[in-house]
């Protein structure tokens, strides 16, 4: 009884009258439906609602994440308790045994570009590698490292032949020590993925321009466009296509020789070391007899000739290189000599010339024609077509075309004779000016020297 007031009334604690505790409990009822009906507006509400109403999980115990290391009684041995277990904290334990290793996305990327980190090493020269150049024998080493990486170690000058500092092109002696600076190769050893093509596409391309073939060499009629060797943003060229001919790095076809980009045409690759090492040495000593048909702008005065010039490298602008007629004693002047005779004219305003060159320059055969007035149609480093008149049909693309090839069989077995038709951009600029393949070509009768 309260002091100085009347006792309350019998019911619930709150002095509500004892039949209201029915009515009341229908007033909670209501509220809560009118708050699920007001949540359902919501997409918060709607997903509480339904998760609410799942019969299936409403009656279902709640579940309790069990400690690391948990193990159930029944299989804990006598006298452990449930968190102190000998190989609890094992994940191949906690995962079972029957189960593989989860690895994270970290880890699975980390594997993928798993890499080997090399230290500096000293190479010999074995005498199988005699005469090789430097970068063939780095990819013949380490088939994993890409040819950009080679020209860049070697033009930092960490890359080094008997302590001394090399090019790419130099060639190397047997028992001569190379350095090479420290690595890092992918650890599957293959090449770059810019250099990897589908093998059953590069075969069918390769057979569908070969030439000649045989144990030891492979000809094949290299189209307009396509690059001899990769470099700098070049994923698609012929070495790396030879990768697909065989199944390891050591013994993969070899570039004996080389074209530029734009040219079409005869070029020669090796199928064996043997086949590469003595091919080398026939396109060294000028036994390879190399004949090249070109359309020029203007008729030469003088039919038949011979062009011997320096010629050098100039400064490069905007990574263009070409190059320049020098004098002798310049710096990375070159001596070159070429022969040209005329076979056909077109009105005095374009000639198609046979062209043997005796040296194997850079750009040679393309300076050589600028040099004597004459310039390559299409050739976009030494022809100005804005300030010349060419007839209407002639494609604004270089018309140089590796006619013939001829050289001595590497094992002695006779001669090669390989001849590659005109490309389709010639082929039409022929036709225009009608100028017939089948006559006699002068440029047979010139001198090998």
């Amino acid at each position: 009884m309260r002091k100085g007031g009347k006792p309350p009334a019998k019911g619930n604690a709150r002095g509500a009258p004892p039949n209201s505790g029915g009515r009341d409990r229908r007033g909670r009822g209501e509220d809560r439906e009118a708050r699920k009906e007001a949540g359902r507006k919501t997409a918060a509400g709607r997903a509480a609602v339904a998760r609410s109403s799942r019969p299936d999980q409403r009656d279902e115990p709640r579940r309790i994440a069990k400690p690391t290391g948990y193990r159930p009684r029944e299989d804990r041995p006598p006298g452990r308790s449930a968190r102190v277990v000998e190989g609890a904290y094992d994940p191949q334990y906690l995962r079972g045994s029957h189960e593989a290793p989860v690895r994270t996305k970290r880890e699975a990327k980390a594997e993928a570009s798993e890499t080997i980190a090399t230290g500096v090493q000293t190479l010999v020269v074995t005498d199988d590698e005699a005469n090789m150049r430097v970068d063939r024998f780095l990819i013949a080493r380490f088939p994993q490292l890409p040819f950009s990486h080679i020209q860049r170690i070697a033009r930092k000058g960490e890359l080094r032949v008997d302590m001394k500092r090399v090019d790419t092109n130099d060639r190397i002696q047997a028992g001569q020590k190379v350095r090479v600076p420290p690595l890092k190769l992918s650890a599957d050893g293959h090449r770059p993925r810019g250099q990897q093509h589908k093998e059953g596409d590069v075969r069918a391309f390769l057979k569908s321009v070969t030439l000649y073939e045989d144990a030891d060499v492979l000809v094949i009629d290299k189209p307009a466009g396509l690059a001899v060797q990769g470099g700098s943003g070049t994923t698609r060229h012929v070495d790396g296509m030879l990768m697909a001919l065989t199944e390891d790095e050591v013994t993969r076809p070899r570039l004996v020789h080389r074209l530029d980009k734009d040219t079409a045409g005869c070029l020669v690759i090796a199928k064996t070391r043997f086949a590469a090492s003595t091919l080398a040495k026939t396109f060294r000593s000028r036994s390879a007899r190399k004949i090249y048909w070109a359309l020029v702008y203007l008729v030469p005065r003088v039919k038949q000739g011979r062009i011997s010039t320096y010629l050098a490298r100039e400064a490069q602008v905007d990574g263009d290189s070409r190059m320049k007629v020098a004098a002798h004693g310049d710096e990375g002047a070159q001596h070159a000599v070429t022969y040209y005779a005329t076979v056909d004219t077109a009105a005095q305003k374009l000639a198609w010339l046979s062209l043997k060159p005796v040296t194997g320059r850079t750009h040679q055969l393309r300076a050589h024609a600028a040099h004597i007035g004459h310039p390559i149609i299409g050739d976009p480093k030494y022809f100005d077509r804005h300030n010349a008149e060419i007839p209407g049909g002639i494609q604004n693309r270089l018309h140089l075309l590796a006619r013939r090839i001829v050289l001595p069989h590497p094992r002695g077995q006779g001669v090669i004779d390989v001849t590659a038709p005109l490309p389709d951009h010639m082929k039409q600029s022929w036709n225009l000016l009608g100028f017939d393949t089948s006559p006699y070509d002068p440029i047979v009768e010139a001198p090998d020297e």
